[in-house]
């Protein structure tokens, strides 16, 4: 790209975080409403989640390839319109067995023509010398939209629960849901036609990153980088950080005893923290190493998962439970901001981009698979704060084994090319 255009970039953001709205943020920001209002519990969630992960997991491996062979924009408007499709499915509160297969289709709306274009298109925008910023700008700025629509999502929430929050029944709360639904559904939409219209490279450009098809030996050079199988595990490890920050909304209830609003605006909180850590992991990872900041952010949650691990944190606790909010939620959010922006120093060729996200998707999202159910066993078998306290053990035997990994990284890698 012969010169950063920033509409470019919040394009890409604004379509990065739009595509999961439905899938995940809602369920992030309204767990407690959800499983209210679809009649599930924990574990049958998790397993929507398994349903979808299942499906991403061949998504990424076909879909990575297809980002080699065309531009960005045209694949990335295109899932955005399938996914708003299946919201308006959503809101009509379908069964446990067609929301299954909701989720499915969803895996393959998000990530088939969406997720190697974007991280793609996101390392065509850093150039080689703005990984970092790139990335952390991409993370940070999702993490913002998705915060606003978190936010957006309980104002509209609020405003169609007419009776006292502590006595909405069940109908009011589904009527009142289904706006928040439609409304995003709606916006996902509207950023499709966007994407498509404004999100253009170059011809130049295009030339330079589109490959005409792609040969096994292609295929095997990507997989003979240690770079490329070190990522699988770093982003598996991370990946399962972030699936965890699921479970703060609900562990405001359930331990903190907070009411369903309150439990939504914690989830909206840690919606909030994430753009300003990425921003800022992003700058310093570009003003020195960005491996040893992958390496620093594993060590943060590894800390952050403790806190709640031990049991630390009580109902009488609320500020030490905001701050250890704050601890999990840096750690978590800079390996997140940074995984991908390593790829340059990794030496993984510009024009293989879209095959090595695949190969390493393969691996590193499996957690879209196991996180779900493994959270809502863990979370259902113990009920109250001893559940949560297994669920952070688990956020801290990986956040230990992504740390070494990425400390591999640094020692492969960081000490080549400074940034």
């Amino acid at each position: 790209m012969k010169k950063k255009t920033w509409h470019f970039l919040l394009l890409l953001i604004l379509a990065g975080e739009s595509v999961f709205i439905l899938p995940f943020v809602l369920s992030r920001v309204f767990r407690p409403t959800v499983l209210e209002v679809f009649g599930l519990d924990n574990l049958q969630l998790g397993l929507c989640f398994s349903v979808y992960g299942i499906v991403a997991l061949l998504s990424y491996l076909f879909g990575g390839p297809l980002a080699d062979k065309f531009p960005p924009g045209k694949l990335i408007a295109i899932a955005l319109w399938m996914t708003a499709i299946g919201g308006f499915a959503y809101s009509t509160f379908p069964s446990y067995t067609v929301l299954k297969i909701l989720y499915g289709y969803w895996g393959f709306t998000t990530i088939f023509l969406f997720w190697a274009p974007m991280i793609k298109a996101t390392r065509v925008w850093g150039g080689s010398n703005s990984q970092g910023k790139a990335f952390g700008f991409l993370d940070g700025g999702r993490g913002l939209v998705g915060a606003l629509f978190g936010a957006m999502g309980i104002l509209i929430f609020s405003l169609f629960i007419t009776s006292e929050i502590s006595e909405v029944t069940i109908s009011e709360s589904r009527a009142a849901f289904k706006q928040v639904i439609l409304v995003s559904s709606s916006i996902v939409a509207l950023v499709g036609l966007l994407v498509w219209f404004f999100m253009k490279l170059d011809r130049e450009t295009e030339k330079e990153i589109i490959l005409e098809k792609i040969t096994k030996s292609q295929i095997q050079e990507v997989l003979r980088l240690p770079s490329v199988w070190l990522l699988m595990i770093i982003i598996l490890c991370a990946y399962v950080g972030y699936k965890i920050t699921d479970v703060f909304s609900l562990y405001a209830r359930d331990v903190m005893l907070f009411d369903q609003v309150q439990s939504a605006q914690v989830g909206t909180f840690l919606l909030f923290i994430r753009p300003v850590i990425g921003i800022l992991i992003g700058v310093l990872a570009d003003r020195s190493q960005t491996t040893f900041w992958l390496v620093v952010g594993f060590i943060i949650s590894f800390l952050g998962a403790l806190l709640f691990a031990l049991g630390l944190i009580s109902d009488s606790a609320t500020a030490l439970f905001f701050i250890s909010i704050l601890v999990v939620a840096t750690g978590v959010y800079a390996a997140r901001s940074l995984y991908f922006s390593v790829m340059e120093t990794g030496q993984i060729p510009l024009i293989l981009t879209g095959t090595a996200i695949g190969l390493i998707s393969l691996i590193g999202y499996t957690p879209d698979i196991f996180a779900g159910p493994a959270m809502g066993y863990l979370l259902d078998n113990s009920p109250g704060v001893k559940g949560h306290q297994h669920v952070f053990w688990m956020l801290a035997l990986f956040s230990f084994i992504g740390g070494i990994a990425a400390w591999y990284y640094y020692r492969l890698y960081g000490k080549k090319k400074l940034h």
